[in-house]
């Protein structure tokens, strides 16, 4: 197999997650394979999914399910900074549509698309398990943001500059 899809690094990364599991179940580290991967590339194209379903002895398509699936996998080009805003219903009880709103007026996109200077991405997601703190925002898959006032979204940005 050529291993140079991925770096020694993200491939040595991905050998500890499959030592997590029998030897005969390293397809259960396909979460954390597909996240090592995007931290390398950006985003998960289709020849790079195709590369972890191969490197964990498992089918392309069973790989691309888990991708597609989750929205914290990138299947096209993202933004330096991917702001995901909670829609789902108690965020969007407690100011998370009207967030979101602010968020596009802002940046001049919709969700699901990109600042033309490829700087900011934005996208729509689920319950992020804060329900108390809405609206909550996910940035970049890793950081959470909560209580997203106007005011606290252009502290957000001015971060992000």
């Amino acid at each position: 197999m050529n291993n140079a899809m991925l770096s020694q690094e993200s491939l040595t990364r991905i050998d500890r997650e499959v030592a997590k599991y029998p030897a005969d179940q390293k397809q259960s580290a396909v979460m954390a394979a597909l996240a090592i991967a995007q931290q390398e590339k950006g985003w998960l194209a289709r020849e790079t999914i195709a590369f972890v379903a191969q490197y964990l002895e498992m089918p392309e398509m069973a790989a691309y399910e888990v991708a597609s699936f989750y929205n914290m996998y990138d299947l096209a080009p993202v933004g330096k900074y991917k702001i995901t805003v909670c829609t789902n219903l108690p965020c969007a009880l407690s100011g998370g549509v009207h967030a979101a709103d602010y968020l596009k007026e802002k940046l001049g996109i919709g969700l699901g698309e990109t600042t033309p200077d490829g700087k900011f991405t934005l996208k729509e997601g689920e319950c992020m398990g804060a329900c108390g703190d809405a609206p909550v925002m996910l940035v970049n898959n890793h950081h959470m943001r909560c209580f997203m006032t106007p005011e606290e979204i252009d502290k957000l940005l001015a971060e992000c500059k």
